[in-house]
């Protein structure tokens, strides 16, 4: 096997199946060398990036692979209910100790999980599990004995026809079990109380420390968590909305009525930049957010951002929570093109603490690069999971095309780092082998699959002559009366 950290050649493997790919995310990205190193910069010192460059030269790859390095986040965010007001419910930010020992608590007060036929025979009868009658256990949504049919319900007053009453309440469910059973029981010499609880199929156990505990903990205000301790460190808020974006209050049709409707803490949502605490808020085309960016840039600033109803006309409009942390590292993308549109203030916190960096489209064509070609091969199979392996010669098809590429779109002397669309090739001619049940992708399936796979203008190109003839045909009549319309842009004479 081919371990690319310690550097390969083409002539070093037969197929891309020995190639073995990197664990490190920051190790798949290729050839944009610089923008990795800066990424590994802003992991460890908690810097923001703005990644410019033309789609798919592996922007969201660096943004993925950062969120990588970064430690696991150590707080956990909470909504707590406030007593005083509950439509300002209160915020709680807790440790991972904190957490975790909480959780050591609840264990602690769960009780034992026991089989029914394990506990004493009168108690097992009375939570439905053992037949009075036969002594057959079966399950407690059985209210009638599989073996016996004798209701399974110990009636408290058995009158003359008690059986027979007692078998049609519990064939329509009138009868219902008890759901727990306190007894007594002696040790050292004073009385202990036990209660068991049906659990399912099961019976859980609890002693007087364990009720205790779960008293203790009952005696806890209610909260809801919004933000776990155990999370992904990379949230993605792509195209998000306000609400998404921001977080919001769900509606309740009862308005939070204490009886009748949803505490206001229960319905509160986080948003993106609060799922992102302690790790990245990743979005790309950050420019289509428009307004929103001076939401971001405020989270940026204060480190926190409260959530509110965002729909007027919904009960959740007057409920609002207060100084919720959303401290993360922003790595925002876009087109060269966009950047006009960013929001200047936007842009001038992301240069005071942290990076923009412009994103190679090509890189030189060596030896060493053209292994790379190889990786990202090996990747981007391995990534999808339903294609073969590619041979070598396969691979020298690619970067014969990746070559081209260069040339033609950028006008580089060089190997393409436009690499999503190269990915599409390698997809298209690995479905060519499936389909023809060839073992590896060949050369010959990569360049069938260059035929197939041409972007949609040059195959009108190809077909018509031109991209303008091919749009000619698709013109009707009564179209090419217009005086001004989108395929002929230089007619103004209707706005004259």
């Amino acid at each position: 096997m081919i371990d690319p950290r310690k550097g390969f050649s083409l002539e070093d493997f037969e197929t891309t199946e020995e190639i073995i790919i990197p664990g490190d995310p920051l190790d798949r990205v290729i050839g944009q060398d610089e923008a990795i190193e800066i990424a590994k910069m802003a992991a460890k010192q908690r810097r923001n990036l703005l990644l410019v460059g033309p789609p798919g030269t592996g922007k969201s790859m660096i943004a993925q692979a950062l969120a990588l390095h970064l430690p696991p986040p150590t707080e956990e965010i909470r909504v707590v209910h406030n007593p005083e007001n509950p439509e300002r419910p209160l915020v709680e930010v807790r440790t991972k100790r904190e957490v975790e020992e909480e959780e050591k608590e609840i264990l602690s007060s769960q009780g034992i999980l026991m089989d029914p036929r394990d506990v004493p025979e009168h108690v097992a009868e009375k939570l439905g599990f053992r037949c009075p009658k036969c002594g057959t256990y079966s399950s407690p949504s059985e209210p009638v004995c599989p073996k016996c049919g004798a209701p399974k319900i110990v009636q408290s007053s058995m009158g003359p026809f008690g059986d027979i009453f007692g078998a049609i309440g519990a064939a329509f469910g009138i009868a219902a079990l008890p759901p727990r059973v306190t007894t007594t029981v002696r040790e050292g010499g004073k009385e202990k109380i036990i209660v068991y609880e049906r659990e399912g199929e099961k019976i859980r156990v609890l002693d007087e420390n364990m009720l205790e505990k779960r008293r203790a903990m009952e005696k806890k205000k209610p909260y809801k968590v919004i933000v776990p301790l155990k999370r992904n460190p990379f949230v993605m808020a792509t195209g998000a909305s306000e609400t998404e974006l921001l977080g919001d209050v769900r509606h309740d049709p009862y308005g939070g009525h204490p009886q009748l409707g949803t505490p206001p803490y229960k319905r509160v949502v986080a948003g993106a930049i609060h799922e992102a605490h302690q790790g990245v808020l990743f979005i790309d085309e950050i420019t289509h957010l428009g307004v929103l960016q001076r939401s971001i840039l405020t989270a940026m600033q204060e480190k926190k951002f409260p959530i509110a109803g965002r729909n007027p006309q919904s009960a959740g409009a007057s409920v609002r929570v207060d100084d919720v942390p959303c401290d993360f590292i922003l790595v925002a993308a876009c087109n060269i093109q966009d950047l006009p549109n960013i929001l200047s203030p936007l842009r001038s916190r992301i240069i005071g603490e942290g990076y923009e960096i412009l994103v190679k489209t090509s890189m030189p064509d060596t030896e060493e690069n053209r292994a790379k070609y190889a990786q990202f091969v090996a990747q981007e199979i391995a990534m999808d999971g339903r294609i073969p392996h590619a041979t070598r010669d396969a691979v020298l098809a690619i970067i014969e095309e990746g070559k081209k590429r260069a040339k033609r779109i950028d006008g580089e002397n060089g190997l393409t780092l436009r690499l999503r669309e190269l990915g599409g090739l390698i997809r298209a001619a690995g479905d060519l082998a499936v389909m023809n049940g060839d073992r590896y992708i060949e050369r010959k399936h990569v360049e069938k699959a260059l035929k197939i796979s041409l972007p949609i203008e040059e195959q009108i190109t190809a077909r018509y002559g031109s991209y303008q003839a091919g749009m000619a045909k698709d013109v009707t009549s009564s179209q090419r009366k217009m005086i001004f319309n989108y395929w002929n842009e230089n007619d103004l004479s209707g706005y004259q």
